[in-house]
């Protein structure tokens, strides 16, 4: 089959960067129960989905009959590699599992506490609206996930080191990684902070909880705006594109009254006139230098060539720059997330660590040993299971492939969802989802 053609010419690429290509992390954001959720939680994972667009299905759609395996059945072909779940227990709590498919390991989350991007929006005075920004995926920023903090002696650290790199390796492969050579600034437009509290010492310890692994959630948006020039010319500026646009030109300057301007500029009771250089400066935390991004008219090739040997006259350095000043203004959600769990598989499996539950060596031994007891049991039954079906092919006189054979026990062993009951579980709701279903589950990504 022919390979389809892509135009590059009239069909523009978003700011600047490639097409998606199958190696992105995709994901899916669902609430497990529906409507059993509650409205509150149902929006949070709208709001969720759009920090994670675009490369997540933003109009997925549940159904109370829909079961986790439907969603991880239809990870494979999808392409989905991280699935972030919902739910709600009976007794009020609202949980997180971050899973990776197709075979694990599953970080459990309680969600302390969270606020809604509308919450967000209307606490701000000035909030940032639009779509542009979610066109791209986000620059992700994480804080104290690598702790260098001694322990009293022979004391047991809250989290084992090997699960503070397995968190932090999950979270960076939520989203596409970036290179600082080859990725354009324009295209970064948003900022997803996931700050780490780090834990307090035997002294300061005022609750059992201080000890705990906690995460803040928050979502900003990048706004850029140039220094160095005061608002009223600023203002001039931007006169070309208000001319453009008929219904909004109430932010042009009404230069009507003065004779020249200059009077605008300099006069200091001139509306907007320069009284002093601190309405230059912009109320930011920083400031950086990008290369000068304007607009040029397309010329011929004589024209080019002149133009070329003019500025090779004029610049001795390198390209011309410019300073922007930079802010952050929040998106939304907000959460504050509490691990409690880190499972092996798929929301399921051995665990690996438990907030609440503590293991001696002799009872992670015995753990170990139950299994791998358990691996061997299921080993035998898939090898018995295919000699069965081998035999009755042979019956039946059709040709058995020996690699199709391979591949179907292989799938079988990857969504097998048999695992030992964990006792140790604090909350069932958390941890108990049936996993059986008939009805194969069909959803967009967006």
């Amino acid at each position: 089959m022919a390979r389809r053609r892509q135009k590059k010419r009239t069909q523009k690429q978003v700011l600047g960067q490639k097409l998606s290509s199958a190696k992105d992390p995709k994901s899916m954001v669902i609430r497990i129960g529906a409507g059993d959720v509650g409205p509150s939680v149902s929006q949070l994972v709208k709001d969720v989905r759009k920090v994670m667009e675009p490369g997540t299905a933003s109009r997925l759609k549940e159904r109370r009959s829909n079961r986790l395996r439907d969603y991880t059945t239809m990870a494979g072909p999808l392409g989905v590699t991280h699935l972030m779940l919902f739910s709600r227990s009976a007794t009020g709590n609202t949980n997180l599992r971050l899973a990776l498919t197709p075979r694990g390991p599953t970080l459990h989350f309680k969600v302390v506490r969270y606020s809604l991007c509308k919450d967000v929006g209307k606490a701000l005075k000035h909030p940032k609206g639009g779509d542009k920004e979610y066109k791209t995926a986000p620059l992700l920023v994480m804080n104290n996930f690598q702790t260098s903090t001694p322990t009293a002696e022979g004391a047991a650290p809250a989290v084992p080191k090997h699960l503070e790199s397995l968190t932090t390796s999950i979270f960076q492969s939520l989203f596409p990684a970036i290179s600082p050579q080859a990725t354009p600034l324009s295209s970064i437009r948003r900022v997803l902070l996931l700050n780490r509290e780090l834990p307090a010492s035997d002294a300061d310890k005022a609750t059992p909880d201080d000890d705990s692994y906690v995460i803040n959630f928050r979502h900003f948006a990048i706004v850029t705006k140039r220094t160095g020039q005061s608002r009223s010319i600023r203002r001039l500026n931007a006169a070309d594109k208000m001319l453009k646009d008929r219904k909004n030109r109430s932010g042009m300057p009404n230069l009507g009254k003065l004779q020249d301007v200059s009077e605008y500029l300099l006069d200091p009771n001139a509306v907007g006139g320069f009284t002093s250089g601190s309405e230059s400066e912009a109320e930011t935390d920083a400031e950086v230098e990008v290369l000068e991004n304007t607009a040029r008219k397309v010329l011929n090739k004589k024209k080019l060539e002149a133009l070329r040997k003019r500025e090779e006259g004029k610049a001795k350095g390198g390209p011309p720059v410019e300073k922007r000043a930079v802010k952050l203004i929040e998106l939304g959600p907000r959460m504050k997330l509490r691990m409690t769990k880190v499972e092996e598989n798929v929301c399921g499996g051995k665990v690996m660590w438990h907030e609440y539950l503590s293991r001696t060596k002799e009872e992670e031994k015995e753990l170990e040993e139950r299994w791998e007891e358990r691996r061997k049991v299921k080993e035998k039954r898939k090898r018995i299971q295919k000699e069965n079906v081998a035999k009755k092919r042979k019956e039946r006189g059709e040709k058995v492939d020996e690699d199709e054979m391979m591949e179907d026990g292989e799938d079988d062993d990857e969504w097998d969802s048999e695992d030992l009951e964990n006792d140790e579980d604090e909350d069932e709701d958390d941890n108990e989802i049936e996993m059986i279903t008939d009805k194969p589950l069909k959803v967009p990504i967006g």
